[in-house]
């Protein structure tokens, strides 16, 4: 019996990635950079504990570039993850299921994300 290749779904050549599916697979790979941050938020916990030396170089960690780059990157994912995980709750209730309303919302996840995040090193850099 002769063996067809044929294309598997979605066929690659022919699939066009939309919206409602990239901000799907950001969502899960945020939740994932959380858990992460969230071990290094406890590292961070315990260096103050852990009296000045291990605080200052804790600190020192945080302070520098790639920590900076990291803590944005966790702010990114924790308002993403936040703004996605609010319309996953009305998508439980049966709201905005429709093809056009969960691309106008996965255009407002993104913006509520830019616009928190915006606000929050604003403020993180003024208080």
């Amino acid at each position: 019996m002769p063996v067809h290749q044929r294309p598997l779904s979605p066929h690659l050549q022919i699939y066009k990635p939309q919206l409602t599916s990239f901000t799907s697979i950001v969502h899960r790979a945020t939740g994932v950079f959380l858990s992460l941050g969230t071990i290094a938020l406890v590292y961070w916990l315990s260096a103050i504990a852990g009296g000045e030396e291990s605080y200052k170089t804790a600190q020192g960690l945080i302070g520098s570039w790639i920590g900076l780059l990291l803590l944005f990157a966790w702010s990114v994912s924790l308002f993403y993850h936040l703004a996605n995980g609010i319309r996953h709750l009305f998508w439980d209730m049966g709201h905005g299921l429709e093809i056009k309303t969960a691309e106008a919302n996965a255009k407002l996840v993104l913006l509520v994300t830019v616009v928190l995040t915006g606000l929050a090193w604003l403020l993180a850099f003024i208080l």
